[in-house]
């Protein structure tokens, strides 16, 4: 995906709604005429992607470009944790740790974020600035798992996410 899209070419072609983060077609690809006024966008990488001028980009990207006038120099962190939730209020810059740091636990775990089994107890890590931080073992996961929110929270901040 490049960077290569204006403002003023994107407002051209779409229409942004703050409120929703939905894209809504003003000027359709030739070869998709019929969508005009629908709702722009596929959803099949995790991410809304939406295709202009035969570039995809990802929906919350072409949203900030849109309400602030360029393309953003760090990542997007969706403050919800949900990838397709594009309302401006919902976007904000980060860098890839802070975005890392806000990520939701994978499905197909049974611990909470940053806790694991250690013998009898449960260990507390937390990775930061490229280093895994143990904090500490812990008799219950409910105390692991307060640990590791309690450190999260005073490395990254807002974007400390415990689930």
């Amino acid at each position: 995906m490049k960077n290569g899209i204006t403002q003023s070419r994107l407002k051209e072609v779409l229409d942004y709604n703050r409120d929703t983060g939905e894209f809504i077609w003003k000027s359709p690809p030739k070869y998709h005429p019929r969508m005009m006024g629908k709702k722009a966008g596929c959803n099949t990488t995790g991410y809304t992607l939406i295709k202009v001028d035969t570039e995809k980009y990802k929906a919350h990207r072409l949203a900030w470009l849109y309400v602030y006038g360029a393309m953003p120099k760090k990542c997007i962190d969706h403050a919800d944790g949900n990838p397709f939730n594009n309302a401006i209020a919902n976007l904000r810059e980060a860098t890839v740790a802070q975005n890392l740091a806000n990520a939701r636990l994978m499905k197909n775990k049974t611990l909470p974020k940053g806790v694991r089994k250690n013998g009898n107890g449960y260990t507390a890590r937390i990775s930061f600035e490229g280093k895994l931080i143990n904090i500490g073992t812990y008799p219950t996961i409910d105390q692991a798992a307060d640990a590791y929110l309690a450190e999260a929270r005073r490395l990254y901040g807002e974007f400390a996410r415990a689930k």
